[in-house]
């Protein structure tokens, strides 16, 4: 019964979210348009002719664009609870048999399904606009960004548990995620950080996301990345722990 519940409130929610065309462009198609974008300069220009840069933390257009994709959904999740709390939604959806639990795990899935859909359509357009092609493990750089997804995820139920109305949902969770991206290891070496910055950055998923992704994208196996992989987890329990005592539904 919960099982079906869940499903058919999945369901629900993905038709829901494919009625905003506007928001279905922000989550899927903006990450693959700037993938795409980036490729082409990246070929315009024959970065791709030189040498890779020498040490774990240099730039990775498909490890941005992933950050992208994840955070996209992220954001559209913040949003997505926010109205559903300033409506009414959620305290009428509590209401139902299904428990509270249920009820946010169908929004995980719909963010995660988002998720595979729009890396699925970035490796699809790689195929043609990359300059060197895509030869990355799909399937284990799908599994590591689902993973890096869900505990981003759980940040972003942090963020719509305090944001006050929906209308300032998007805007407080664009100010407290995208400085995330500028002091990942994507653009700058966690030694290279002020202290608190660099303090700062071990409590942020990004700071293990990056490193796993970019490894799992140039081959590298699993165990490799082990300590990453505990990150995230850890820092995603963290804040799961701390959203279920916050959260708000009315």
């Amino acid at each position: 019964m919960m099982l079906r519940g869940l499903w058919k409130l999945t369901w629900i929610e993905i038709k829901v979210f494919l009625r905003e065309p506007l928001g279905a462009f922000g989550t899927i198609g903006f990450p693959v348009l700037i993938f795409i974008l980036g490729s082409r300069a990246v070929r315009h220009t024959h970065v791709a002719s030189a040498p890779p840069a020498s040490g774990p933390f240099h730039f990775n257009l498909a490890v941005f664009a992933s950050i992208l994709i994840a955070i996209s959904a992220v954001l559209s999740l913040i949003t997505i609870i926010s109205i559903y709390r300033e409506g009414g939604i959620l305290k009428r959806l509590r209401a139902t048999p299904l428990r509270p639990q249920t009820i946010l795990t169908a929004h995980v899935i719909v963010k995660l399904l988002l998720t595979a859909t729009t890396l699925a359509l970035m490796f699809l357009v790689g195929k043609r606009y990359s300059p060197v092609g895509l030869h990355a493990p799909l399937f284990s750089f799908a599994i590591a960004l689902l993973l890096s997804t869900c505990s981003i995820l759980s940040i972003g139920f942090l963020i719509a548990s305090i944001v006050p109305t929906a209308r300032f949902a998007q805007p407080i969770g664009g100010a407290i995620l995208y400085p995330m991206i500028g002091i990942c290891p994507l653009f700058v070496p966690p030694a290279a950080l002020p202290p608190a910055l660099h303090l700062m950055a071990r409590a942020l998923p990004l700071t293990y996301a990056v490193p796993l992704l970019d490894g799992i994208w140039n081959g590298d196996r699993w165990s490799a990345h082990l300590g990453d992989v505990a990150g995230l987890i850890l820092v995603g329990a963290l804040y799961t722990a701390i959203s279920a005592k916050v959260f708000r539904w009315e």
